[in-house]
């Protein structure tokens, strides 16, 4: 027993240790909505806007990264190749599971619904009649896939 125990703690400190090298600040930083520069995003269909706040997601560093999307959007089932945590920031967001885009199978995720999805997971998101915010948070490198190659947007 005192071995677990001994073997969780180092387990815990490594884990802390990870996590501190991933999320480093040198100062405080703040982020004012009317200061955001948002640029397009290439890697979702024409239409979606990002701001980086913080960290590289093309790096193995933390990033968070609001994601502003028009009404009426959609993105196709895609995979990435790391978790991602997902929060409604503003608007609401439909979410579905899976490797072929049905918004039968959708969710509803209302302003402050945050969503966690593992590494690799098929997943495709859409909007109704309004823009819609999110902010997406993992630790990089991040990247998509889409599962249908002619979704992908880079290469059109």
């Amino acid at each position: 027993m005192k071995k677990h125990l001994i073997s969780m703690a180092l387990i815990g400190l490594a884990t802390s240790a990870l996590a501190q090298d991933a999320f480093k600040l040198d100062a405080m930083k703040v982020f004012k909505p009317d200061e955001l520069v948002w640029r397009d995003n290439p890697n979702f269909p024409k239409g979606a806007k990002i701001v980086r706040l913080f960290g590289d997601p093309s790096k193995a560093e933390m990033f968070i990264s609001p994601s502003k999307s028009p009404p009426n959007y959609k993105i196709p089932a895609h995979t990435h190749p790391v978790s991602e945590v997902v929060t409604v920031i503003s608007g609401s967001l439909w979410h579905a599971v899976g490797e072929k885009f049905d918004a039968e199978k959708g969710e509803l995720l209302k302003l402050g619904s945050t969503f966690a999805l593992p590494a690799k997971h098929a997943h495709y998101v859409w909007t109704t009649d309004q823009e819609t915010i999110v902010q997406i948070q993992g630790i990089g490198p991040m990247g998509i896939t889409y599962i249908n190659p002619d979704d992908d947007p880079r290469k059109k």
